[in-house]
């Protein structure tokens, strides 16, 4: 496909010392930097001028404010959603990180002919939903929304933190990239919900499903109960193993506001034989556009990142490759029936963008 996917090149100024709003000239100044001793476990911070601080790295995690709320957030924590609802046009995407979704992408696939398109009235039907097939009636919620966020539950607390907070610098970067670019950054809602609720075009949305952007309302949904699922049963843990799954949810909100995904879902319904390849090819730009904000995060020094966060975010992608989750669900791993690309794949190109730093350097398609 190439050309078509390329929306021009997208601008981005090459920043070394970031606060908010700001962009410093020079990176000798008040530079934050920070390494990890790959035996001793030890991180050493500093910044010109001051005492050297060796602290073990188990306790000196990733730098988030427990206190952080963003107003982009909607907490739906607590709230009862009706089963059901219209699937709309909208295909969920980025979702199916979890075993019981690929078996179900597979049985689709290859039962089913289809080209993904229907994947999520499909998952509603098997799930005992009443879509109908992209008919019927969303049910709304049976509480009011707290948009100040946490308040909910306090079990995932720090989780909660976690995501506003990602969301906010990663759609901190995109909008000065998109600025830089001569275009507008259409800033998206992250939904954090608990067990199902109801979307805007992309039907009823449910835990299992894993953490999905829906194109047709532009938000990001996930229950936070799915990073216990990550560590447990993916063996990806860390705080910057979540925080790569948050960055990959706003990667596809990125290609939404580029109109990538529209020409991605229109070559999938032109040619269905090469539907999964170009799904491939789409997660995995998301990926590389999660390595980009994990390098603007790293020069920025406010994280306080260490190479064993990346080292998370890289665990991650290799636990959710499809043939990874394939081999776990029992299967031999089937390359053709591949929506989001192989552990292989992911790593690289969540590598490409961390050390390049530029989305430009994430043509998946070329």
């Amino acid at each position: 496909m190439g050309a078509p996917f390329r929306a021009g090149r997208i601008g981005r100024a090459r920043r070394t010392v970031h606060e908010r709003g700001t962009v410093a000239p020079h990176a000798s100044e008040g530079r934050t930097w920070s390494r990890t001793d790959p035996v001793a476990d030890v991180t050493t911070t500093r910044r010109a001028g001051e005492h050297v601080d060796s602290t073990p790295r188990s306790v000196r995690p990733m730098k988030i404010d427990e206190n952080y709320r963003s107003r982009n957030v909607e907490d739906r924590r607590g709230r009862r959603g009706g089963l059901g609802g219209s699937m709309g046009s909208g295909l969920k995407v980025g979702g199916g990180l979890s075993v019981p979704v690929i078996i179900l992408v597979l049985l689709f696939t290859v039962c089913g002919g289809g080209d993904g398109s229907d994947l999520g009235s499909v998952l509603n039907d098997l799930d005992g939903g009443t879509s109908g097939g992209g008919t019927g009636q969303s049910l709304p919620d049976q509480t009011t929304t707290d948009n100040s966020g946490g308040t909910a539950s306090d079990r995932y607390a720090e989780e909660f933190a976690l995501v506003s907070q990602v969301l906010d610098e990663n759609q901190e970067m995109w909008s000065e990239i998109f600025t830089e670019s001569g275009l507008d950054y259409p800033v998206s809602d992250l939904v954090v919900y608990e067990g199902g609720t109801s979307t805007a075009g992309c039907g009823y949305g449910q835990a299992a499903y894993g953490p999905f952007y829906c194109p047709a309302d532009s938000k990001t949904y996930v229950d936070l109960a799915f990073f216990d699922q990550m560590r447990t049963q993916f063996g990806a843990g860390g705080d910057f193993a979540q925080a790569y799954v948050i960055s990959h949810e706003i990667g596809h909100h990125v290609q939404n506001a580029l109109g990538l995904s529209a020409q991605v879902r229109q070559a999938q319904q032109s040619d269905p034989g090469n539907a999964n390849a170009l799904s491939v090819q789409l997660e995995l730009q998301a990926d590389c556009f999660a390595g980009v904000w994990a390098n603007d995060a790293d020069r920025d020094g406010e994280l306080g990142l260490t190479s064993a966060d990346i080292q998370e975010a890289i665990t991650a992608a290799e636990a959710i490759g499809d043939d990874a989750l394939q081999r776990q669900a029992g299967q031999n791993p089937n390359p053709e029936s591949f929506t989001h690309g192989s552990s292989e794949q992911r790593v690289q190109w969540f590598t490409t963008g961390f050390e390049s730093g530029d989305p430009n350097a994430c043509d998946t398609f070329a």
